[in-house]
């Protein structure tokens, strides 16, 4: 039988890229799978394919502490995944104090309701991100740097470790940290972001359109390699020498953002296609990846896909939907 067979999940956070591959795969493997859901989100991927069907949906925010009890109880949740945040970095910069109550707040709420009902969690992963870090001289990120966010994005995403942390080595919380790289894939319909926007672009044969100068370094994680990490992680949950850890996920890739545009429109076959070039981002770090040393060594995690691949298959997930369906949103929608 699947670890997770019978075991009851709640995951936040669900609706969003993430979110809706990991519900798949834990309903998949059998698990009880609980949703904490605020915004209904018709176009998601997660209410398109059916996925939330086949789930336990509870609206509401992260900001409302009995509300969390109350769905941790009643659903008798054993282990929780923490995706839930505002992860737009633009969004974050125009709204922080949302941004904050969000992934702040919303964290130290989560973890509060786990430490009341401490006697039956099992195991926690909490989202952060590469962004916790900040901006360093030295390259790749490794764990042990000292997170560094100055802006909004990359603050909240620090300070909601810190609480994780202070919540496990107080309260002996058994939880783990990620902090992944550039997440992409199928049913990323935030086309602001720079691979779905990129593809959609070549599927309407428009110029992608570039916000930063092209020269910012990313590392760029598929999303069902993410998956794959965060279960992997779970299923190791609480080996004493994993809990109150931060893991790197990612390809160890290192792409500038105007090698990743070309890279998709090569593989779109839309090489003549050439960027605009914006020049007007603000509040981003140029360079960022990640040395995932740590997770091979105590997890024996590695990715599966190659970068190649893991494009193919998103670009044929778009493309297969804008074939089917001539009036979805990311045809004729906003960025």
């Amino acid at each position: 039988m699947s670890f997770w067979s019978h075991r009851h999940v709640f995951v936040t956070g669900a609706t969003g890229l993430l979110g809706s591959w990991l519900v798949e795969a834990l309903v998949e493997h059998g698990a009880c799978v609980t949703c904490l859901v605020r915004d209904w989100v018709p176009s998601s991927r997660l209410v398109r394919e059916g996925l939330l069907e086949r789930t336990n949906v509870v609206r509401g925010e992260l900001e409302d502490l009995p509300l969390l009890v109350r769905a941790l109880n009643e659903y008798e949740i054993d282990t929780v995944f923490h995706l839930g945040a505002q992860t737009i970095v633009g969004a974050a910069s125009r709204s922080p104090l949302a941004t904050f109550e969000s992934n702040v707040a919303g964290t130290w709420n989560l973890l509060e309701a786990c430490r009341l009902l401490s006697r039956q969690i099992e195991r926690i992963v909490i989202a952060s991100s590469d962004k916790a870090y900040g901006s360093h001289p030295t390259l790749p990120y490794k764990e042990d740097f000292a997170l560094k966010g100055r802006y909004p994005y990359d603050a909240s995403k620090a300070c909601a470790e810190l609480v994780a942390f202070s919540y496990q080595q107080t309260y002996g919380l058994p939880l783990a940290i990620t902090r992944c790289g550039n997440l992409f894939g199928g049913g990323d319909l935030n086309f602001n972001r720079l691979v779905p926007g990129t593809i959609r672009s070549a599927l309407r044969d428009e110029p992608p359109v570039i916000r930063s100068d092209g020269k910012f370094v990313r590392d760029y994680f598929y999303v069902r390699d993410a998956v794959g990490a965060y279960l992997l992680l779970a299923e190791n949950l609480p080996r004493p020498e994993l809990v109150g850890e931060a893991f790197n996920f990612g390809n160890e890739r290192p792409l500038s953002v105007l090698e990743m545009v070309r890279l998709i429109l090569d593989l779109c076959g839309k090489k003549t296609l050439a960027p605009r070039i914006l020049n007007e981002a603000v509040h981003e770090i140029p360079e960022q990846w990640l040395d995932c040393s740590k997770a091979r060594h105590l997890l024996g995690w590695r990715p599966k896909y190659s970068l190649e691949d893991a494009l193919r298959e998103t670009i044929q997930w778009y493309w297969e939907r804008s074939v089917a369906e001539r009036t979805h949103p990311f045809l004729r929608g906003r960025a």
